[in-house]
């Protein structure tokens, strides 16, 4: 039997120290744990999809709440019944021991105990994301109705930039000299030029 760690955050920005830290305490090794920095709407996920991979019957995987595995509530029970029916390994739930398929028994009223906290923290975890995503909709929509403008600023090109393309399509300007003289970065003079090309092309 091997003993898995699965570890999410929702962005590169956010730390796993927590997390990272109830794996270690419970001695899982660190090449046995895996983590993903990524949305958890969906498990089409790098590092959930290769432990998957190497999950065989009789391992255990741990997470440290169940929102971690996911945030889709369809996709949670989904990959929860796949992990323990199809692939036959253990979940334990390491911020509440009653979600720990290792406790099975033969207790009927135990089982649906369990199976009913699962899906109701799984919907929770979904609301939760749902809100969130309400919240942040009504806060840009609220900031631009203040005249808050999103997006990076428009780079504006300097008057004489057609001539400037002229003399460095001659060859008479190289592109370094063009950057220099327009202040561009070399994706945005491509972009421009492009648009002055087009414009001249009607």
């Amino acid at each position: 039997m091997t003993i898995y760690g699965y570890v999410r955050v929702s962005s590169k920005f956010q730390r796993e120290d927590r997390q990272l830290l109830a794996m270690n305490e419970l001695g899982i090794q660190l090449e046995h744990i895996y983590v993903d920095k990524t949305t958890g709407r969906n498990f089409d996920r790098a590092s959930y999809k290769k432990l998957v991979s190497r999950l065989r019957p009789g391992d255990l995987i741990y997470v440290k709440s169940i929102d971690r595995l996911g945030r889709n509530y369809k996709e949670i029970i989904s990959n929860w019944r796949m992990l323990t029916n199809e692939y036959c390994v253990d979940i334990a739930v390491i911020d509440l021991p009653l979600l720990d398929t290792r406790n099975k028994g033969n207790d009927l009223t135990g089982t649906f105990i369990s199976d009913l906290t699962l899906q109701i923290l799984s919907y929770v975890a979904q609301a939760e994301a749902d809100a969130i995503r309400e919240r942040q909709a009504s806060g840009i929509q609220a900031a631009r109705a203040r005249g808050v403008k999103f997006g990076g600023r428009a780079i504006e090109v300097p008057d004489n930039f057609p001539k400037l393309v002229k003399q460095w399509e001659n060859g008479k300007l190289s592109l370094q000299e063009v950057l220099e003289q327009t202040g561009l970065k070399e994706s945005t003079f491509y972009r421009r030029l492009r648009e002055l090309r087009a414009s001249r092309k009607k």
